[in-house]
């Protein structure tokens, strides 16, 4: 059996990896992109570069850096991670929507290089503390009105049909849908989120389900053509694990990987899909 120690050491190696091969795509890139401008008239090569056109990004260095020499591991296992690094590595760069920000959220937002990588956390002074360690992350705080013993009576509420009604989840008659976050948070179209808080592990937490329902609504309401791919972790817990089926539908669920379930859901804006079913 494996120690938990053990299990610490492969993923910091499976982070170190993956930062080590963003490096290399990105000298790859940089050099063919400083060969074709070597082609190019000089008034038509990019102003501004100054001979660093090829340097390493600073977020790429610090992820480096910081997952090589850091004793805290994400709390996500190296299976679970890769499910989600693997889809990215297809989208990239692109728009990811976090629930959550922690030890792994340099993570995220380095394996999305050159996208847009947005947290929500619950903790304003964890927000701040992160911050002074990150300023390059782009994060917000959300206030959560639900309690996790309040689940049973939610998920009742969910099959409402002003629930199950297609819409901005801002302008939502439903009671799981969360409307104080920032305007551009719902305006943007999102090709990943993933639920990975806020807090639910006892009665009185925030718990995950208002987390689900607006990330499956957002899905579901992208203006954008095409799919998102919407994560939730620690599915072994009774309320994501009932939230995410009742949500984002057990139809859409490509693969669980531990405690992580991964749905891909289609966007309900596009005309000759507007009687989709709310689940499939």
């Amino acid at each position: 059996m494996r120690t938990r120690t053990s299990h610490s050491h492969e993923l910091k190696l499976l982070l170190v990896c993956l930062f080590a091969s963003l490096v290399l795509i990105f000298i790859v890139r940089s050099t063919l992109t400083t060969s074709q401008e070597h082609q190019t008239p000089e008034e038509t090569r990019p102003k501004g570069c100054a001979g660093a056109c090829d340097k390493l990004p600073r977020s790429l260095s610090q992820a480096l850096i910081h997952y090589s020499t850091s004793v805290i591991t994400p709390q996500q296992t190296l299976k679970e991670i890769v499910v989600s690094s693997r889809v990215l590595e297809k989208k990239s760069p692109c728009n990811f929507l976090v629930f959550g920000l922690g030890h792994d959220s340099l993570m995220w937002s380095s394996l999305n290089y050159g996208g847009r990588t947005v947290f929500l956390e619950e903790d304003e002074a964890w927000i701040k503390q992160i911050k002074k360690r990150f300023p390059m992350l782009e994060s917000y705080h959300v206030t959560y009105d639900s309690k996790v013993n309040q689940a049973e009576n939610l998920i009742e509420v969910g099959k409402g049909p002003e629930c199950t009604a297609i819409g901005d989840p801002r302008y939502s008659m439903c009671q799981l849908a969360l409307k104080g976050l920032p305007a551009e948070i719902y305006e943007t179209s999102w090709d990943l989120i993933m639920v990975d808080a806020p807090t639910g592990y006892y009665d009185e937490a925030p718990g995950r389900m208002t987390a689900i329902y607006t990330a499956g609504m957002m899905a579901r309401n992208r203006k954008r053509a095409g799919e998102t791919d919407v994560f939730v972790h620690d599915v072994n817990r009774e309320v994501e694990d009932k939230f995410s089926k009742a949500f984002l539908c057990e139809g859409y669920m490509k693969k669980q990987e531990g405690r992580l379930r991964h749905f891909v859901i289609p966007s309900y804006r596009d005309e000759t899909e507007s009687n989709r079913p709310f689940c499939p």
